[in-house]
């Protein structure tokens, strides 16, 4: 595997490391092909694909009907036959309509041959809330997280973005790769972590959360655009406040329970904090993963704070009000360290 090196780097923003990161794999690879909806002459809708076809051609960089069903099939039959497709399904909700190939082909068929086919797929898409209603801003990764067979990533910087995506591309297992729709719109220069971008290839590990930001009273676990929020708030409150440690998953499949456990038997607080919904998700594996491992005496504290279970409202004032955003961390933080 190749690793990250200390090259110069760039100030670029996701959907450009994304791009960047997809152009690399694709020069070495040449069994790498993308399939989706405007992901070739447009270089898809938030940009991530931009250039590819232009220089890989459009046999490589194929521009699909809106026909998610049979252009994920067609990534089926491409793995079968040795090809690492990279499957560009334009927002996450939309996954719906192609779901069965995703966990009953692309999800089983390793078990199912008994390891004797590859599934080498990446499901490359945008979730999140950027106020564009219940049909278009969920996140879902504890969804597919869920659905075995499958690596869920969720990056929340420029900088794992590329490492991420190469990891991916290179794994032989199906990866849901879910970008942020905000993140995806963010400006580089407004990054305040990850934004510096290597211009080589490398590589951040699956299942490797990172530490970006210590502290010594709580622990607060998230990821993707939640992550910026969390190190905010942390932010804020050092020298004046409780001192939180923020851990971003990066990825949910494979989770990172070693960091997680490490990091809250020191401060025996934990707080979890997930823009996807709370019920049966992602913030109650991490929590029930942490008390099996190190019982529950190792915690004076827990909470959790995510999307009530409900659809995304359409003002952008009651979606805010639904999103566990830097109000919420703060009464979070409050709660479980009083």
């Amino acid at each position: 595997m190749t690793v990250e090196t200390s090259a110069a780097v760039r100030n670029i923003n996701v959907s450009q490391a994304i791009a960047e990161s997809l152009r690399l794999e694709m020069a070495r690879d040449e069994k790498v092909v993308v399939l989706g909806e405007d992901v070739g002459l447009q270089g898809g809708v938030f940009g991530s694909t931009r250039g590819l076809q232009r220089e890989f051609g459009a046999m490589r960089v194929r521009d699909t009907p809106i026909a998610e069903m049979a252009f994920t099939g067609m990534a089926v039959g491409l793995a079968i036959e040795g090809y690492r497709p990279v499957v560009e399904i334009m927002f996450v909700d939309f996954i719906g309509v192609c779901l069965e190939q995703v966990f009953n082909a692309i999800g089983k068929i390793p078990y199912m041959s008994g390891g004797r086919v590859e599934m080498p797929v990446v499901i490359k898409t945008a979730g999140g809330c950027i106020g564009s209603a219940a049909q278009h801003s969920q996140c879902l990764w504890g969804t597919f997280a869920h659905l075995p067979g499958l690596k869920v990533v969720a990056p929340s910087s420029p900088h794992d973005s590329k490492g991420l995506m190469a990891a991916a591309v290179e794994s032989d297992d199906p990866v849901v790769f879910i970008e942020h729709k905000g993140l995806l719109l963010q400006k580089a220069a407004t990054f305040e972590h990850g934004a510096d971008v290597p211009k080589e290839r490398y590589v951040v590990p699956l299942g490797q959360a990172n530490v970006v930001h210590a502290g010594s009273d709580v622990t607060l676990v998230t990821l993707s655009a939640s992550v910026s929020d969390a190190l905010a708030v942390a932010q804020e409150l050092d020298g004046t406040g409780p001192s939180v440690e923020v851990i971003d998953l990066r990825t949910v499949v494979p989770l990172d329970l070693d960091t997680i456990c490490a990091s809250v038997a020191r401060t025996g607080r934990l707080l979890v904090v997930d823009e996807d919904y709370v019920g049966f998700g992602l913030s109650g594996e991490v929590i029930s993963g942490v008390v099996e491992r190190l019982g529950p005496q190792a915690l004076r504290a827990v909470k959790r704070i995510g999307v009530a279970d409900t659809p995304i409202p359409a003002a952008k004032s009651l979606e805010e009000a639904v999103l566990p955003g830097r109000d919420a961390i703060r009464r979070a933080i409050d709660e479980v360290t009083r």
